[in-house]
């Protein structure tokens, strides 16, 4: 790649970072859990801090 490429992707990685750390703390604040896939295995992550694998938020 470019240098020109690289600031570039540098840029919208930095952009694409921030809206997801703040959809992250809204979740937080709303008393959300925030879901993640590791090695293909679904986590939620509560208000807490917690993590568990079960989904008990009916």
């Amino acid at each position: 790649m470019t240098e020109k490429t690289n600031k570039l992707f540098d840029k919208i990685t930095r952009i694409g970072n921030r809206a997801v750390k703040k959809a992250q703390e809204k979740n937080r604040q709303k008393g959300l859990p925030n879901v993640y896939s590791i090695n293909g295995k679904i986590l939620y992550a509560l208000p807490d801090g917690t993590f568990t694998t079960e989904y008990t938020f009916d």
